[in-house]
């Protein structure tokens, strides 16, 4: 898993750069703010009635991307127009997503899907996502690059942990996890 977690971080590093460079920011722009990774693994057994439950909630990634490895079972949905749509499970390869704080840093040219996940009646499938996000005490706020007097800001600048206490980033765990984080990092 360390091999892994350290490969993810390469090339998390490299779609940061490709970003920041498709956004005119200067060169290591997002690679510097994106201090901390963690990784969840999710288990979603068969369900041979879908209807009766949901993988996980529809939500929106709270980091700068999420890069998900789901195997080769579908499940995962982007909301498009209102409508729920399928993302293929192309085998051996991941979805990248853009996350809230993304959004904010490219003050809304980039975009946060949302999505969730539903159950497959005949198969268990099983994702690893790693989340790529700011240090807690960094600020989040529109690039000076791509603020001008036809674009203002968008978004008030706010500290990563703030944003995140604020929006109830993970949900009812958002207090513990915060106080948990603050007295780990600082």
């Amino acid at each position: 898993m360390g091999a892994y977690t350290e490969e993810i971080r390469k090339l998390s590093l490299r779609i940061l750069e490709l970003i920041s460079e498709g956004l005119g920011l200067e060169k290591g722009y997002l690679g510097g703010i994106s201090q901390v990774q963690f990784m969840t693994a999710g288990n979603y057994p068969a369900c041979p009635d879908p209807t009766l439950t949901l993988g996980l909630l529809n939500h929106l990634d709270h980091s700068l991307v999420t890069i998900l490895f789901q195997g080769n079972v579908e499940g995962l949905q982007v909301l498009k127009d209102g409508k729920w749509i399928g993302v293929e499970a192309i085998p051996n390869a991941f979805v990248v997503n853009i996350g809230t704080q993304l959004e904010i840093i490219s003050n809304g040219i980039l975009k946060s899907a949302r999505h969730r996940v539903v159950t497959n009646p005949y198969e268990a499938r099983t994702t690893i996502a790693n989340f790529i996000n700011p240090f807690p005490d960094c600020i989040i706020e529109p690039s000076n690059h791509l603020v001008n007097e036809y674009n203002p800001p968008r978004f008030q600048p706010q500290t990563f942990k703030d944003f995140v206490a604020a929006t109830k980033a993970f949900g009812k765990y958002t207090d513990a996890t915060q106080k948990g984080a603050s007295s780990s990092i600082n």
